[in-house]
């Protein structure tokens, strides 16, 4: 791994309210209020420390435990949430550890920590102020505490990894002398706080040991799956592999009579389970129990009827809505010197978690608790509370690590609520379900699948003088958020196309520019996947505009150049890719370039790939990735996420979820490829932040990195496009 960085600054509630609330972060500050805790649902240990307020607890030996609200799966939210606190609290870094909560502690204290949920990039973006003003509010605190204890103003100390002092007098203290004093003074007010500025960060902006690292490497880190309880049973579940179709009838006396089994239960009318005393027990009884099936109306669904849909879509006027439309597209490219024509398809893919779905269960009639690897805690305790019908304050989600999750543990809780409604037929007894690696292909709520129609008209220099594009493909709101659609608009799918700054910009001017989605949804659920919609946008308009670049003589840098003179930031990481990547630098031999630029999750990327084509056998040597995501708070978590992001981009490359008979048909990773390390390139990270927004760093380099590798595979085939994923249904594949 290479990484260059550039580091110069520039009270109760109903269970609808917090079902809708537990999706959205809160406004408002508060900082150390305690509240009294909710029936059953035990109180935060202060861990052998004071609770100077929500943020943050001081041990007499110095120690800080700062409190993290946001999940963790492996992209290291916890470490850089706990940076931002510990900037601020100006602590001893070598003393701080992590303690996390349940949303029902969040509850009972009002939901003080506010979004427990970790998706859309949004884990330090969203947060970081609040969990700023925390650790400042904290400091506050302690340097209060000093000065009351030595009679001398605030203004006149000075604090130093929790060290206090008063160059006046020399008199010192530590903060694990002062916490207890601290703990009992007021919060102050939220308007006398005052963030430190970049140019004075001395933790913010380097990279310090990740604080959950031991544990993954010595094999103590417990995640959802390996959840442990007495008296614990396992399930094995299986539904209907057609979506929509129903659980008809199965035959349970024909594995009842098994070792270790204790029942066969029908948990919805999609799916059977087997309850047994171990995980393989209950797999292998479910493999031999008779199952009917009602099937429905999707079974003659396909692939191929998908497409048909699809391609509708492409030059229907029902069901259609402009997004942007400025000047006159059709006249601008009808009169046009020259005219360029494509459409791109992308398919189903599936999220591939390495932990499968899993969730373990127990309820009574008075109280229900899972243990879940979740994105969204508050989610799975409302799924919780949704199954039981018991009141939230009874209800509790406890929330290990990930083992992956990239949208798919977000939103949809299917997991939580099938295990719910398991442990409900055996009251007081934990049930584990593990989802098989099949039942977890099988029903995902999978990356939609679209196709794009693109036109662009040219002039007799080359010059773009107008671009048409329609995305025809599914709807995530439809499926899972129809509020979000207004007036039939769903502005969602078009990511990265739209002209609002701040959040997934369309960096190029135009002057006569159309864009358009139109709404094709199928029976197959789909959900976000890590990088959501802006992964096939990029793909479609990066690799549009190699071909427009060709069509018109110019190189494909120096035609994207111009195109976002306006948009200063889009054009800063293409230019410092370019330089990175030695863009007009030639290459050894048979290798060839392909570029890409893209924005999304408030980020601007942009990638270089390098490849080599041996008939149809595809060798990506090197990607060259920048980004700036405004303030870099931790370098090399970045950089780490950016090289997830190329195994997750060469997975769109070579995966597909196609449907077969209305089902999905690539159920285990013998037919689901995903990237392995020897078609892995060397990555080389430039991470150049300009210190004045917050940016995504978990998702927005996924987009680049396919365009880039499919324009460098266009060069390498003397100008023809890869216009269809994944690869092989151009003859293609990686090596």
């Amino acid at each position: 791994m290479t990484v260059h960085t550039n580091q110069q600054p520039q009270g109760g509630l109903s269970r609808r309210q917090f079902v809708v609330s537990s999706a959205m972060a809160s406004g408002g500050l508060a900082l150390g209020f305690h509240f009294p805790a909710a029936a059953q649902t035990p109180a935060l240990s202060t861990l052998g420390g004071s609770e100077i307020n929500a943020w943050v607890v001081v041990r007499p030996d110095d120690s800080c435990v700062i409190r993290i609200a946001r999940a963790e799966m492996g992209q290291g939210t916890h470490t850089g949430l706990a940076q931002l606190v510990a900037e601020e609290l100006q602590c001893d870094w070598a003393k701080v550890s992590l303690q996390t909560f349940t949303p029902g502690q969040n509850l009972a204290r009002k939901r003080v920590w506010r979004n427990m949920s970790t998706g859309g990039s949004r884990g330090i973006r969203e947060s970081h102020e609040y969990v700023r003003q925390g650790g400042a509010a904290a400091r506050m605190m302690l340097l209060q505490a000093a000065a009351a204890q030595w009679g001398v103003p605030v203004a006149e100390l000075q604090v130093e990894k929790g060290i206090v002092t008063h160059p006046a007098s020399g008199k010192t203290t530590r903060y694990g002398q002062l916490a207890a004093q601290a703990a009992l003074l007021p919060a102050p007010d939220p308007k006398t706080i005052t963030l430190k500025h970049p140019k004075d960060w001395t933790v913010l902006g380097k990279s310090p040991r990740r604080l959950d690292t031991a544990p993954k490497v010595d094999g103590s880190l417990k995640y959802g799956i390996d959840t442990v309880l007495p008296g614990m049973q396992y399930a094995a579940i299986k539904a209907c592999p057609v979506f929509g179709g129903k659980l008809t009838s199965f035959d349970a006396s024909k594995v009842l009579s098994r070792r270790g089994i204790k029942a066969v239960v029908r948990v919805d009318e999609e799916s059977v389970a087997v309850l047994a005393d171990s995980f393989w027990r209950a797999k292998t009884a479910l493999e031999a129990l008779p199952i009917t099936w009602d099937f429905g109306p999707n079974a003659q669904e396909s692939s191929a009827t998908i497409a048909a849909r699809l391609r509708e879509g492409l030059t229907s006027k029902d069901n259609v809505f402009a997004d942007i439309d400025d000047g006159d597209v059709n006249a601008a490219i009808q009169g046009a010197h020259r005219k360029v024509e494509a459409v791109y398809s992308t398919p189903f893919v599936s999220h591939a978690c390495m932990e499968p779905m899993n969730c373990t269960a127990r309820v009574t009639a008075d109280r229900a608790e899972v243990w879940v690897p979740s994105q969204n805690a508050e989610a799975s305790l409302a799924a919780l509370a949704a199954v039981t019908g018991l009141p939230l304050e009874k209800c509790e989600a406890y929330n290990p690590p990930l083992g992956g999750g990239f949208g798919r543990r977000g939103g949809t809780q299917d997991y939580v609520r099938q295990a719910a409604l398991i442990a409900k037929q055996f009251p007081g007894t934990p049930v584990k379900l593990i989802w098989t690696r099949e039942e977890d292909m099988t029903h995902d709520y999978y990356r939609p699948i679209g196709m794009c129609r693109l036109s662009a008209g040219l002039d007799a220099q080359g010059e773009l003088v107008g671009l048409h594009l329609r995305v025809s493909g599914q709807s995530i709101n439809a499926h899972s958020a129809p509020h979000n659609i207004i007036n039939g608009k769903d502005r969602r799918q078009l990511q990265g196309y739209w002209k609002d700054p701040g959040e997934s910009q369309l960096g190029y001017t135009v002057p006569n520019l159309k864009v358009e989605y139109a709404m094709r949804n199928t029976h197959v659920p789909v959900g976000p996947w890590r990088g959501v919609n802006t992964n096939q946008n990029a793909i479609y308009l990066e690799c549009f505009m190699d071909e427009v670049a060709r069509a018109a003589g110019k190189d494909p840098l120096a035609f994207r150049r111009t195109l976002l003179k306006n948009h200063p930031k889009h054009l800063g990481v293409l230019d410092a890719v370019a330089d990175k990547g030695g863009w007009s630098q030639p290459l050894p031999p048979g290798r060839f370039k392909g570029i890409a630029q893209f924005m999304g999750y408030g980020s601007y990327t942009a990638a270089i790939a390098e490849v080599s084509l041996q008939g149809n056998d595809v060798r990506v040597h090197r990607l060259v990735l920048a980004t700036n995501c405004g303030h870099a708070v931790n370098p090399v978590q970045i950089a780490s996420q950016i090289e997830g992001s190329v195994a997750y981009g060469m997975d769109s490359l070579q995966s597909e979820s196609s449907v077969q008979d209305g089902r999905i048909v690539e159920r285990n990773f013998d037919t689901y490829p995903i990237a392995r390390l020897y078609q892995m390139p060397k990555i080389e990270s430039v991470i150049a932040p300009t210190y004045d927004f917050w940016g995504g760093v978990g998702e927005p380099t996924i987009c680049v990195v396919a365009p880039a590798i499919m324009n460098a595979i266009a060069a390498a085939r003397g100008g023809k496009p890869v216009r269809m994923l994944p690869l092989k249904h151009e003859g293609l594949r990686l090596v």
